[in-house]
């Protein structure tokens, strides 16, 4: 099938149209059905014709995407069935990216590129809360103080709280327990890892647009097997990574090919318990994105994992195996059935039910962009190494790799945390100075005072202060006592 990504083969050849790859696409089925496998093999076929990839390894496994693979003879049954004369074994160029810069590159952004939406979500911050968010991203801006770290936005609440009162005229109130809240979520979010996402030097995008020597899609793999037990950090930063591509990608139309594939593992954390606002705004960049040649793979279990209003713009499906254990198994599985062109040759909802290892129900776009009829498909297996690398094998790739040495040291320059350490310093410094110079010109008139009134009481001073000697002596004070009678008038 020229110029077609091959799929595999039912009872003929199932492929995908690579100018149709930017209209997405779900791959979905049961843990243990093969989801993996396809996603290693379509992330090969990408890179085969000269198209970047990025994907999430929640399992850790597909970093075996760098080297050659061994002949197996469950991968040798397969390939006797498919029309695959040039399969050979090999790797592909891989980058690894890490958010905690163990088994990758370090990858961050900054809080200002993350915005206020983004970031509550990360927080799962309330209405409220969200509102006192998006007016220290205001303040910041209008005062041109950066928000690029953790700290930085520590440094914004403490300063919006301190003048909570010269804001509430102009933005409406702040309520000193919203911002508390904010501050301790805060708090959670670094015990999770979260100052190494935020920083710099934040991610160059035009970094995983990278092709090798041969021309081949470079493959960026980012490890989220120990990022996985921190979902809301995961989801987020996938959410970050699609809306920074929309922003900055410039619009290029249909093309042959896309420019760039995501894929995203275990989608259904990108959506769980998303608010509106938020699942409004990744719809629309699902739909626009594909303009920018960006074509976005959801990886599940099950269709249902994804919004009804995101599932309808996937229009190229890999459906696996699925199991139905119970009532709600059976609606699930009806509901994926139902998600495809029907094949009159196929009862789709058995079928789905009855797939193998390395079986999947493919639907792809044909020519004109409309779904084809529904193929049971035999999955064509990867050329590359299937299960992970050795930890001496990745850092030698990392350390070799197109960007090695450009984001490891992180770079802590002047912004908002700074500035209002600045701030607060001077400030307290003055208040130093005007309390001294205050106290200073209370002490010049109060000697100003006493010297006023010298003269005119210095005789009776002295007596009074050479009376007070005498107070020691029985003698001493009877003549106190007889002269003070005198002045009274008293004996």
């Amino acid at each position: 099938m020229e110029q077609t990504i091959y799929l595999g083969c039912s009872d003929k050849d199932v492929g995908l149209l690579p100018k149709m790859a930017n209209r997405h696409g779900l791959i979905a089925g049961a843990t243990g059905t093969g989801k993996t496998v396809t996603l290693q093999g379509l992330a090969e076929s990408f890179s085969r014709l000269g198209v970047p990839v990025f994907l999430a390894d929640v399992k850790g496994d597909l970093s075996g995407l760098s080297q050659p693979g061994k002949p197996h003879p469950k991968v040798q049954e397969r390939l006797d069935r498919m029309p695959l004369d040039d399969f050979t074994f090999k790797g592909f160029p891989v980058t690894f990216w890490d958010i905690y810069g163990k088994q990758g590159h370090p990858v961050r952004t900054t809080i200002s590129e993350m915005g206020p939406l983004l970031l509550a979500r990360l927080l799962n911050l309330n209405d409220t809360q969200q509102g006192v968010l998006a007016l220290v991203f205001r303040v910041a801006d209008e005062n041109g103080w950066l928000l690029l770290d953790i700290k930085d936005l520590r440094a914004m609440l403490q300063f919006v709280a301190e003048n909570a009162k010269e804001f509430r005229t102009l933005y409406g109130n702040v309520s000193a327990a919203s911002v508390g809240a904010i501050q301790r979520r805060l708090i959670s979010l670094e015990d999770q890892g979260g100052t190494k996402l935020f920083g710099e030097p934040a991610l160059n995008l035009p970094d995983l647009l990278q092709t090798d020597q041969d021309g081949r899609g470079v493959i960026n793999i980012l490890a989220a097997d120990q990022l996985m037990n921190a979902p809301q950090l995961y989801s987020t930063f996938l959410f970050w990574l699609l809306s920074e591509l929309f922003e900055q990608m410039p619009e290029v139309g249909d093309q042959e090919k896309p420019k760039l594939v995501l894929f995203f593992d275990e989608a259904h954390l990108m959506f769980d318990d998303a608010p509106e606002a938020l699942l409004d705004k990744i719809e629309q960049v699902v739909r626009l994105i594909r303009s920018k040649g960006v074509g976005v793979y959801f990886v599940t279990q099950n269709p249902l994992d994804i919004p009804d209003s995101v599932l309808g713009q996937l229009g190229n499906r890999i459906q696996h195996a699925l199991r139905a254990y119970t009532a709600k198994d059976q609606k699930a599985l009806r509901a994926a059935a139902q998600t495809f062109r029907d094949n009159p040759a196929l009862d789709t909802e058995q079928v789905i039910s009855e797939l193998g290892l390395g079986e999947a129900l493919v639907s792809t776009l044909d020519e004109k962009g409309r779904p084809t009829v529904v193929e049971r498909t035999l999955i064509r297996p990867p050329e590359s190494q299937i299960g992970p690398i050795t930890k001496t094998l990745r850092k030698s790739i990392i350390n070799n790799s197109l960007v090695a040495g450009v984001y490891e040291k992180a770079v802590d320059r002047e912004s908002a945390h700074e500035i209002l350490t600045q701030r607060a310093a001077k400030l307290a410094e003055e208040q130093q100075t005007a309390e001294v110079e205050q106290t200073r010109q209370k002490e010049v008139a109060k000697a100003k005072k006493s010297s006023s009134g010298r003269g005119r009481q210095s005789v009776m001073e002295s007596f009074f202060k050479s009376a007070a000697r005498a107070v020691g002596s029985n003698i001493g004070r009877q003549i106190i006592r007889g002269i003070l009678g005198s002045i009274m008038g008293k004996r």
